[in-house]
């Protein structure tokens, strides 16, 4: 053999060994491994996935909706210490906010901030007032204004809250007549934009700062829960509002 064709045969790579099990499963497993600690700090911090459960937003929010939250705007809650994270801002008036269920443990619940800290509301025949002046509404839909009773459930919390001319004994607050109160620091004041079917302030109070975990970004997903069609996850998704941001 001639030297030149030795020379090409040392100087040609070894050809390379097939990775091992051992070392293979090792890189999947770290791939796993940071992948779930960025969606975890994704999840804690800035964002978090809701569905929407009831029909108590609608038309805003449908039930089949699915929405990505946004926990950074007003300063998400770190897990196990309870502290929360500085906010860019707080919640305002008009600002639909997800947050903890006064009446139910581990649930969220979403509706729309109608009165902050500070603030005076009320309704009469199912409009809205706020420090005296009647607001205007589009997002907000009647449909059952028939029917409008009295509840007792509301006037247990409310008469604390009532303006010094109320008078208190006669106060007998209904679902669309009802106030005025004022909102104290670090509360606020939330409806559903159905009005006449929704569960919100007006029976159980006032939704305080700290429990107030964020406002949504956009429907990434949505179908219509009610669709006669097999399967309807698949074949009756409402393709238009995917991407939208409520308002």
């Amino acid at each position: 053999m001639s030297d030149a064709k030795k020379g090409n045969q040392a100087d040609a790579a070894p050809e390379p060994r097939p990775k091992s099990f051992k070392r293979w499963a090792g890189e999947w497993v770290k791939s796993i491994a940071i992948a779930l600690v960025i969606w975890f700090v994704l999840r804690t911090l800035l964002v978090e996935a809701f569905r929407i459960p009831s029909g108590s937003m609608e038309r805003t929010l449908l039930v089949g909706d699915f929405l990505f939250v946004n926990k950074a705007l007003y300063g998400a809650e770190l897990p196990l210490i309870h502290t929360h994270l500085p906010a860019v801002r707080d919640p305002r008036r008009g600002d639909i906010v997800v947050f903890d269920s006064r009446t139910e443990e581990g649930v969220k619940v979403v509706k729309r901030v109608v009165g902050a800290p500070g603030d005076t509301v009320e309704m009469r025949a199912g409009v809205l007032f706020r420090n005296g002046v009647r607001q205007v509404e589009p997002w907000a839909q009647h449909v059952d204004p028939g029917t409008d009773t009295a509840s007792p459930e509301m006037r247990l919390w409310q008469v604390q809250y009532l303006l010094p001319s109320v008078d208190r004994g006669a106060y007998q607050p209904t679902r669309d007549t009802w106030g005025p109160l004022a909102v104290p620091a670090g509360q606020y004041f939330v409806m559903g934009d159905n009005r006449d079917n929704s569960y919100d302030s007006r029976y159980w109070g006032f939704v305080d700062r700290r429990v107030i975990r964020g406002k949504p970004l956009f429907i990434y997903y949505s179908y219509d829960h009610d669709s006669w069609r097999v399967l309807p996850f698949v074949s009756a998704i409402r393709w238009s509002r995917i991407g939208s941001r409520p308002h």
